[in-house]
């Protein structure tokens, strides 16, 4: 891999590492610590994931006008503004205002990661997507472990280790993303488009693929909320429930030559990476639906890891291969918005079928919701092809 490539990975690692001391102990902060509702909480932590969003497309849009590293250093500045101030007032209502705003800043910063790891290595294709996604659950694995030992001793420590871990990340910023060159003139695209194909069929294409990336989010996710709480019911320890996301980060990191193997075997193009992982994440929940004992849910866990290798580095990939010349920033910022979109509706999804229906049909209904995913993933490029097929035929 470049030497870019490199520093990007290590730069993404530290983020998320920054960011995992404080998301995973918000609620746990906000309802024993401030004392507020877990309902309270919740809309918190919507507030977060909404700003989020914005950010992801402010972002992308300014690192098609301003490149990559401004980009970059703005996010972080205003995280890093942001964060400083949480550390000196973290109680309440500062907390929901600076806690909402890191999320605007952090947005900013993924599009512009992303579109320059596919610019600085075009020719890894996935390969570079793919790293970026390991950064990402390593620096997840490592933050949650160590904010979960750093509260335990302070909890107003965590807002410090966040805020330092920010100032690292720009630092490597600041000396190492400066001289990274995007030069986006020899792109080549999966699809093989030529000039013929406008750059509003290559947007619908992405938009139509996210509506199933965002319904697998929204399926997803309901591990860390619905299913956390229904294995509580059937006497799942918590100690035991951890050591589920445990394996989940350890099995993205240390199974990358297995991947490597399958990619080799069965994935001979994205559209069929991303159906298999379909596929994977149906067969994770019919365990998890089926089951009542640590060892079943660990089952599905490890399926469940298997199918998100496959498809969360997959859609990144084609909108880097979609994204017409200056529109890298963009199409990156419509994929992270989307999955952090995922991330915010599970919120009440998940809980209102839970409530209303039983654990039993949100099963049910995520499993559609895969169904729906396939199928928006099978037909996300039929206009682009049907528009090769026509310039393809017409007289020279």
């Amino acid at each position: 891999m470049p030497r870019a490539l490199w520093l990007l990975i290590i730069g993404m690692a530290v983020n998320v590492t920054g960011s995992s001391f404080l998301w995973p102990l918000n609620t746990i902060y906000i309802h024993q610590h401030l004392g507020k509702s877990l309902t309270v909480a919740g809309f918190v932590l919507m507030l977060n994931s909404a700003a989020s969003v914005v950010g992801n497309l402010f972002g992308g849009s300014l690192f098609d006008k301003i490149g990559g590293y401004k980009t970059i250093l703005l996010g972080i500045g205003i995280s890093l503004a942001s964060l400083i101030g949480l550390t000196l007032w973290h109680g309440w209502p500062a907390y929901i205002v600076f806690f909402t705003v890191v999320g605007f800043g952090s947005g900013i910063v993924f599009p512009s990661m992303y579109a320059m790891a596919g610019a600085v290595w075009k020719e890894g294709g996935r390969k570079a997507f793919n790293a970026i996604y390991v950064a990402q659950n390593l620096g997840v694995a490592i933050g949650a472990a160590l904010g979960g030992i750093v509260a335990d001793y302070s909890f107003q420590l965590i807002f410090l280790a966040n805020t330092l871990m920010y100032l690292i990340f720009l630092l490597i910023a600041i000396f190492g993303y400066k001289g990274i060159e995007v030069d986006n003139a020899n792109q080549t695209s999966i699809l093989r488009e030529n000039t013929a194909v406008k750059s509003y069929k290559k947007l619908y294409a992405l938009l139509v693929l996210c509506v199933g990336y965002l319904l697998c989010w929204v399926a997803y996710v309901q591990w860390q909320t619905t299913i956390a709480a229904y294995t509580q019911e059937v006497h799942i320890s918590l100690t035991q429930y951890s050591l589920l996301w445990t394996i989940n980060g350890a099995l993205i990191v240390l199974g990358q030559p297995l991947l490597i193997l399958f990619h080799k075997k069965f994935t001979s193009t994205l559209k069929v990476q991303m159906i298999i992982g379909n596929i994977i994440f149906i067969a994770a929940f019919l365990v998890a639906a089926n089951v009542t004992a640590f060892s079943g849910f660990l089952s599905g866990m490890i399926i469940l890891t298997f199918g998100e290798m496959l498809i969360w580095p997959a859609v990144p990939t084609v909108a880097n291969d979609l994204a017409p010349k200056g529109r890298e920033g963009f199409y990156q910022g419509i994929v992270n918005s989307t999955a952090t979109g995922g991330r915010m509706i599970r919120l009440l999804l998940g809980g209102m079928l839970v409530d209303w229906y039983g654990i039993s049909m949100l099963f049910v209904v995520l499993i559609i919701l895969f169904f729906i995913s396939i199928f928006t993933t099978i037909v996300y490029d039929r206009k682009l092809k049907e528009v090769k097929k026509v310039s393809v035929n017409l007289p020279s």
